[in-house]
């Protein structure tokens, strides 16, 4: 009997736990509201010869690399509603014609899981990246035109981190925090800004956004797999005569960032990484005899043919190494940075030393005696690496105290706009309203005169509202602007009035993208150029006043497509470089307000918006006149690879030292290493296995090519190590990958390696 009442008992209990089981995974699954997923790749492109774009500055072409460039995404998705695409390069800013294709390549690959509407691809502004990728005239005259390689690593990388976001795509949370970073930026056009009404600057303690948001995602499987943040600071942190590829200030911050997670987390299980332990060798401090000895065993090995996979299986950060578990992904993205610089030292006269006038950032009314010094000066790698080691420490910082959860619904609004014509309705002091227009795209005088980040050339300055006759002359040669283009534009003085400019085609869009983003409580704003800091701030203020519930609005700054800055209306009327860049007129920044205020009541209320008018694809005109690599070669009797200037045998380096090594190299443009590496550092394990430690990915590793003459077809690879102060003790030699070109036109892979050397 009792066996007959125990039964039913432990029946009872069996479905109890069950339902507690079944209950506690509900809640569990319930508490991952969204899938996450993310993704990065190679952006690079070609390191040598193309013009950089941000500076316009045709001296400046590529010749190396700092350390590569990357395209990071992440897809946040309701398991069964609305998704949100993110994807930050590690370029100047977005190109219209690459989210043109790239939106062609997911919608035949996802169909419309994917499409202009809910993808919005953003550019962190380094000036060090290889240009040509735009589709309009006035952004490609430096680069000699359209770059096809370029745009096409663009393209390519961005669709590739995409497909890897996709693929990593799982039950997981998202997080936001926020905190001050008070030393990465300065306003670089104070006096424009103190055209503000006073009353409005009153409610700020700076003249800059000091405030970093970031995004923290966790994988339910795998625990946090990366975050993105947003902060408003150029990236001019390298000079406009730097000639080596480098995400500047924000690249360097994720570099650091991935950098920091990956050794940490490895740190929790085995230690993979033998950059920053003496595992390598044991008693490393005791061991120099011996350690010379094993460097003196290791000769150079001469130039050699090998596959083109070689660079990318012996890269340092290898997805080969990884593939068992999502890479940590970590992004800086650009906010409104439009008159914030990284120089934050302030602007100081190359022949005097003294500050800049502070009305129109000239010396003895030049403005090319003007230069903005970063926290480093003089070295802008040093100045590069501080910038962006300050938003790393800050987002490390936001990332490991995170605590407030997204929660709701996945939404966004997206819409063409023409802004050459767009009606803009305003209050009228008194009452009533009145209605504006925007204007055709026009640059003016002040444009030409640079910043202090960069200043221009001739006898342009900030601050012009007049312009120069010998200039309007030159001007005219081009195009006249209209009376009503003058009057639509004033104050400014109209040097390029691009908007009207047709041939060979298109100087400056006209079509602009804008975009809302919708995660919970976070709203981001894809802009397609560079708000200012007051006009960032007018822009988030009316969003936000839109929804009913607490949200968090960031601006994502040159986001879709790029048409150069906006300012306040106050501003704009001073013609600084950024007035005088702001393209559509005067009433800009309130054609956005109004138009991203209908998108924001679209989302609360549930409503539609239309498309808008499609922007042109120009591909198909586009002209490129960059020659070709015709051929490639070496003097008699040397291979591709050789070593030309070798480390002295049995050379010890103290940590901090520098190591030089100069191979016969080929044009970087044959094989841009995509996912791999034309330099590489290896240090000795055991007796025989040479293990990767550092590559051209690196901040201490520097690529630099060069030709002995402009047109000769032979060239060099020089490749410095700055030796990490974390470096472990040991055996090293340098390594260069590279690629030639024959006159047939076939491409061969090469490899050569340097002495042995030791490093205590």
């Amino acid at each position: 009997m009792g066996a007959v009442i125990q039964r039913p008992r432990a029946i009872a209990c069996f479905w109890l736990l069950l339902f507690v089981f079944v209950y506690k995974t509900e809640i569990t699954v319930s508490a991952s509201n969204y899938l996450v997923g993310l993704g990065s790749y190679d952006i690079t492109g070609p390191a040598a010869d193309v013009n950089m774009m941000g500076y316009a500055n045709s001296g400046q072409t590529a010749s190396g690399i700092h350390f590569r460039l990357r395209s990071r995404a992440f897809i946040v998705a309701e398991p069964q509603g609305n998704r949100v695409m993110f994807v930050n390069l590690d370029a100047c800013m977005a190109s219209q014609l690459v989210t043109i294709k790239v939106i062609e390549r997911l919608k035949a690959r996802y169909g419309d899981l994917y499409t202009e509407k809910n993808v919005a691809i953003s550019g962190i502004h380094t000036h060090a990246g290889p240009g040509g990728y735009l589709q309009y005239v006035v952004y490609i005259v430096t680069s000699l035109g359209f770059v096809r390689q370029s745009f096409d690593a663009l393209v390519d990388g961005i669709e590739q981190s995409i497909i890897r976001a996709h693929e990593n795509l799982h039950p997981g949370s998202v997080y936001v925090n926020k905190g001050e970073i008070l030393d990465a930026g300065a306003n670089r056009s104070p006096s424009a800004y103190l055209n503000n009404p006073a009353a409005e600057r009153a409610k700020y303690k700076f003249d800059v956004d000091k405030e970093m948001s970031l995004l923290k995602f966790v994988d339910d499987q795998w625990g946090p797999v990366g975050s993105f943040n947003w902060f408003a600071t150029h990236g001019t942190s390298m000079s406009r005569t730097n000639e080596l590829i480098s995400g500047d200030n924000k690249g360097t911050a994720a570099r650091l960032m991935e950098d920091w997670f990956n050794q940490k987390r490895d740190a929790r299980t085995v230690n993979e990484n033998p950059r920053r332990v003496s595992n390598i060798v044991q008693g490393a401090q005791d061991n120099h005899h011996e350690f010379l000895e094993l460097a003196a065993s290791f000769k150079p090995i001469s130039g050699k043919p090998v596959t083109k996979y070689l660079s990318i299986s012996r890269r340092v950060r290898s997805s080969l190494r990884t593939a068992e578990r999502p890479s940590f992904v970590s992004a800086f993205c650009q906010s409104n940075c439009g008159d914030v610089s990284p120089n934050v030292l302030g602007a100081f006269c190359t022949d005097t030393g003294l500050p800049c006038d502070f009305n129109h950032s000239t010396c003895g009314g030049k403005n090319e005696l003007c230069y903005g010094r970063g926290p480093g000066y003089p070295d802008e790698f040093e100045s590069t690496r501080i910038i962006g080691e300050r938003q790393f420490k800050k987002a490390s910082e936001l990332f490991t105290s995170a605590s407030e959860k997204l929660n709701g619904k996945i939404d966004y609004r997206h819409t063409y706009l023409d802004f050459s014509q767009l009606e803009v309705t305003l209050p009228k002091q008194g009452g009533g309203s009145e209605t504006v227009k925007t204007c055709p795209a026009a640059m003016g005088f002040a444009f030409a005169a640079g910043t202090t980040d960069g200043p221009g050339a001739f006898d342009f300055t900030q601050g012009d509202n007049t312009g120069n006759p010998f200039w309007k002359l030159v001007r005219n040669v081009l195009r006249t602007p209209s009376k009503e283009q003058k009057d639509c534009q004033q104050p400014k003085p109209i040097l390029l009035d691009t908007g009207e400019m047709k041939i060979p085609y298109d100087w400056a869009p006209s079509i602009l993208p804008i975009q809302i983003l919708k995660i919970g409580q976070m709203v981001i704003l894809s802009v397609p150029g560079e708000f200012t800091t007051m006009a960032g701030r007018r822009l988030r203020d009316a969003v936000s006043a839109v929804f009913k519930e607490k949200v968090h609005v960031v601006i994502a700054g040159l986001t879709n497509t790029y048409s150069q800055y906006v300012t306040t209306f106050e501003e704009y009327e001073m013609q600084r470089y950024e007035g005088a860049s702001t393209l559509y007129g005067p009433h800009t920044l309130s054609a956005y307000i109004q138009e991203f205020k209908r998108l924001a009541t679209a989302i609360v209320s549930g409503g539609t918006v239309e498309a808008g008018p499609q922007p042109p694809d120009l591909l198909n005109k586009q002209i490129g006149l960059l020659p070709g690599i015709v051929v490639d070669s070496t003097p008699l009797g040397v291979k591709f690879g050789d070593v030309k200037t070798d480390i002295p045998n049995n050379s010890t380096f103290k940590k901090g030292g520098i190591v030089t090594v100069v191979f016969w190299s080929a044009c970087p443009r044959n094989d841009l290493m995509t996912e791999g590496t034309f330099a590489l550092v290896e240090v000795l394990k055991g007796q025989d296995t040479w293990v990767p430690v550092y590559d051209d990915d690196d901040l201490c590793l520097r690529f630099k090519w060069s030709r002995p003459s402009k047109l000769s077809a032979q060239s060099h690879a020089t490749i410095e190590w700055r030796i990490p102060l974390s470096a472990a003790s040991g055996v090293y030699r340098v390594s260069h990958f590279g690629a030639s070109k024959n006159l047939l036109g076939s491409i061969s892979h090469f490899t050569g390696s340097s002495n042995a050397f030791v490093v205590k």
